[in-house]
């Protein structure tokens, strides 16, 4: 049975995805109330998936907010495995910004969460078939406490999600740190013709006399100033560790480094520290595992 919405649920669906300025609410759809979205029975021709790993517009995390009365934290959290209730974000929200400023796309194999960074990488299983599918989450919601994640039509075919369904949602994290290294790195290059960026030297040791290197291994991007120092503070040593703040954000970096020194430093962050650092050569990003 074809589903037909009203003009007034869809004006507050739509308005429900712009961000209306109001700090303690984030962009996002998903209020409670709103009806669930019913795939069609057609198919649809899925766009190509390069998507998937693109830098978006920003990298968005946000502060604890309060939504009817039920507090969410986003935070990043690359074990993030996770079951519950998802369901498909409505059709109808076709080219409406998402929390991070990508226009959503029901085609695309996105997806919405409450409080994943965005963008993010997960991979979500239908427990009710098995079957999965690798989504980008780049929008917050659903704000409907029974569910934990909305899927575009296009993810939610893929999985067979004709409703709602019981799922496992995993953040990939080798993926969500590269498109975010991929995001963070965009938004440097598109301020390189602003003033020379303020930088606070943390590690204790001298490194005046120490050969310079093309080579800076980023470890981590963070809104806490004293969050990046401490952290900092923990890394340096493994090298010359810097916090380099940028536009709202504070990343934490090992600089200076040849190729060799590079690829030590990024061995034993994974190693000893279960991290995944991004790599710049000369200040634009490149695969860490490039050396």
């Amino acid at each position: 049975m074809k589903k037909f919405v009203s003009l007034a649920v869809l004006t507050a669906l739509v308005a429900g995805c712009m961000d209306t300025g109001n700090n303690n609410n984030p962009a996002g759809y998903g209020y409670e109330g709103f009806a669930e979205e019913q795939l069609s029975s057609g198919t649809e021709t899925l766009n190509s998936n390069a998507y998937l790993m693109a830098a978006a517009p920003k990298y968005y995390v946000g502060s604890a907010y309060k939504i009817e009365d039920v507090q969410y934290i986003p935070g990043e959290d690359l074990t993030y495995n996770q079951t519950g209730i998802a369901g498909i974000v409505p059709v109808e929200l076709n080219g409406s910004k998402t929390s991070n400023g990508e226009t959503f796309d029901s085609n695309q194999l996105v997806a919405t969460s409450k409080t994943l960074p965005l963008p993010s990488i997960v991979r979500v299983t239908n427990l009710d078939n098995g079957e999965s599918v690798v989504v980008r989450v780049n929008n917050r919601g659903p704000f409907v406490n029974t569910r934990i994640m909305d899927l575009s039509a296009a993810a939610a075919q893929q999985i067979g999600l004709n409703s709602t369904a019981k799922v496992q949602v995993q953040v990939l994290a080798n993926e969500s740190m590269a498109v975010k290294n991929a995001t963070l790195g965009e938004t440097t290059k598109a301020t390189t013709t602003a003033p020379v960026e303020q930088t606070t030297t943390v590690t204790a040791e001298p490194v005046a006399t120490a050969p310079a290197g093309d080579y800076s291994v980023q470890v981590a991007a963070v809104y806490s100033e004293e969050n990046a120092n401490s952290l900092a503070n923990e890394l340096s040593s493994y090298g010359h560790a810097v916090v380099v703040h940028e536009a709202d954000m504070y990343k934490v970096r090992i600089i200076d480094l040849d190729a060799t020194n590079a690829r030590r430093v990024i061995d034993a962050l994974r190693s000893d520290k279960g991290m995944a650092p991004g790599l710049l050569k000369s200040g634009k990003w490149v695969n860490a595992d490039s050396i």
